[in-house]
């Protein structure tokens, strides 16, 4: 019988083991004692405060200012100069406009009161692209429709339209109208719009609805009739055909211009989406204060206007 409780002798199996274990033990010393240092890297290092250097001045500051608007645009200084203000600008907003999509056919025109001549505007010449047109392109067009300035042709429901704007409203300096897709869209419901949004709110009470399409306007007679639907207001919508805006600046017009087919394209999703919640007539008239004013549209205008001048500097040519 075997004495369980004898110490274990040391067999050749047991010997075989511990030799095993032995070398094992000798290979993994080696295998450390093999293996180089660990050396300091830049991302085990600390990053020490970059110091300033004379290329890298402290940065200085200003007293405090508190500025939560615009400087004023100062005025030009001759009648030549506000003439150029006003060509380079009604450029751009063609250009513009093209981006927008607002370039229908040969549908379109934006006007601009001549500084000099009151009576006359600077217009876009018939058939010419907005993506292409130039300072050195556009019309100037007396109050009998005749071109003094270009080589035209001139778009003769322009003139109609225009003419009539121009001189029905003296404080007008510019108008714009196309058939964008969404201001002709909105317009067959023979409606105005809603105060639905902030943006939209800078026409509440501010715009109107000529109701009496009778086709191409080629007769000044329809010019005055929309004139006097659109009053001293910055826009009209004239039913089944499109839309329109005028303002006391190139800048006005044409932003206003961009923010109705806006306006007009987010009721028309809102309507196709539900039933939308309109804003409440004091908020809707305290916001119209805010954001409806010509000095924001032109401000708005000039930062498109920065960009696109950059890309396309020809415009100005």
């Amino acid at each position: 019988m075997t004495d369980l409780s004898a110490p274990l002798q040391n067999t050749p199996a047991l010997q075989g083991a511990s030799t095993q274990q032995d070398t094992l033990a000798q290979q993994n010393t080696a295998a450390l004692q093999s293996a180089p240092a660990q050396q300091n890297t830049p991302a085990l290092q600390s990053t020490p405060a970059q110091q300033n250097t004379p290329d890298t001045p402290p940065l200085q500051r200003h007293a405090p200012l508190r500025k939560f608007w615009f400087d004023d645009v100062p005025p030009r200084e001759s009648i030549a100069a506000e003439r150029r203000y006003r060509q380079e600008r009604l450029a751009v907003a063609f250009r513009l406009f093209a981006r927008y999509g607002f370039d229908q056919g040969l549908a379109g025109h934006i006007t601009a009161r001549d500084p000099e001549w009151p009576d006359h505007f600077w217009v876009n010449p018939f058939g010419k692209h907005f993506s292409r047109i130039r300072v050195s392109d556009l019309l100037l067009v007396n109050a009998q429709g005749e071109i003094v300035v270009g080589d035209g042709p001139l778009n003769q429901a322009a003139f109609a339209i225009h003419a009539a704007i121009h001189e029905a409203h003296p404080n007008v300096v510019a108008a714009a109208h196309t058939h964008s897709l969404y201001g002709k869209a909105w317009s067959t419901l023979g409606r105005t719009l809603d105060p639905l949004t902030q943006d939209s709110c800078a026409f509440y009470q501010d715009h109107a609805l000529f109701d009496d399409f009778r086709g191409v306007v080629l007769d000044t007679d329809e010019g005055a009739r929309i004139a006097a639907a659109l009053g001293e207001r910055k826009a009209v919508i004239l039913k089944n055909h499109g839309i329109l805006t005028a303002g006391p600046s190139v800048e006005a017009a044409a932003w206003w211009y961009i923010a109705l087919d806006n306006a007009c394209h987010a009721q028309l999703l809102a309507e196709a989406a539900g039933t939308p919640q309109a804003i409440p007539h004091d908020v809707a008239t305290l916001t119209h204060e805010q954001v409806g004013r010509p000095g924001g549209a032109l401000f708005a205008f000039q930062s498109l206007l920065e960009g696109l001048v950059e890309a396309e500097p020809d415009v100005l040519t």
